[in-house]
């Protein structure tokens, strides 16, 4: 629990941060505006100065997407673009740390059985123990368990596999919940600021008392921006975590399969010295 609360701290000041960067270096409407016309004044004057030769001026240099993407945040709102911000920190924030968890996790099994099998039929049961005492990974400790129950059986050590499997089958799976919380909330948080913002754009409407193109575009420009930035952010996390779902997938096969092995190297060597 402390661990989670440290992180959503952390999560929420980078994210206040971030939003705050781009509020200070962003321009105001009349300041975008007032440098277009300048550009446009120069780029007219110097179209007229340009030879007969038929030479034309440079077109201004067009916006970055770092910058598009910036203008179009601040004309979200930042009552609405802040949550969907942090959907994205938070959520990238735990898919980085399974990431991690999985990689460390993921171990070279047959190496792995090579060597308990080995430490089996010349050292004993304390020496292949010691060998996934020092090796990661959830299919070392599971092999553990078992040696560590090798004196009462091989059901008894049967048993120990398969709970201790379940047990690690649930760490790995840990915080995909969450993951799959903001993979939802982000459009759903895109679409309601949506909602409201075309509810505003019809009060203007009301408040005109005329359809005009200029009053509905608008407001409706603004409130479809959150719906775009909700969906970026589910179809950002939503292929991270189909990465999660196949590398989780991909070491409880190795999981599986290397405890079937495992079991036979014990029953051949159920008569070894502990």
């Amino acid at each position: 629990m402390k661990k989670l609360v440290a992180f959503l701290t952390v999560a929420g000041m980078f994210t206040f941060g971030v939003i705050n960067t781009v509020i200070a270096q962003d321009q105001t409407p009349a300041q975008t505006e007032q440098v277009a016309t300048d550009t446009a004044a120069q780029t007219e004057a110097a179209t007229e100065a340009a030879p007969a030769e038929g030479l034309v001026a440079d077109e201004a240099p067009q916006q970055s997407f770092h910058q598009v993407l910036k203008q179009k945040f601040i004309e979200g709102g930042a009552l609405w673009m802040f949550p969907i911000l942090l959907c994205l920190v938070i959520g990238l924030g735990l898919v980085i740390e399974r990431i991690l968890y999985l990689n460390l996790s993921t171990t070279n099994t047959q190496k792995l059985l090579n060597k308990v099998e080995t430490a089996l039929e010349t050292e004993g049961v304390t020496a292949a123990k010691e060998i996934c005492k020092n090796t990661r990974g959830p299919v070392a400790s599971i092999f553990y368990q078992g040696l560590d129950r090798h004196s009462e059986g091989l059901e008894i050590v049967e048993k120990s596999i398969v709970s201790y499997g379940g047990v690690l089958t649930g760490r790995l799976e840990a915080n995909l919940s969450w993951i799959a919380l903001f993979i939802a909330l982000g459009p759903m948080l895109g679409f309601l600021g949506t909602v409201v913002g075309m509810v505003q754009a019809f009060d203007a409407i009301e408040a005109a008392g005329d359809i005009s193109p200029t009053v509905v575009a608008g407001g409706m420009k603004v409130a479809l921006i959150t719906t775009v930035f909700g969906l970026i952010v589910a179809i950002i996390l939503q292929v991270f975590y189909n990465y999660l779902l196949s590398k989780i997938e991909s070491i409880l096969r190795a999981m599986e399969d290397s405890t079937i092995t495992f079991m036979d190297i014990l029953v051949k060597n159920k008569n070894v010295k502990a």
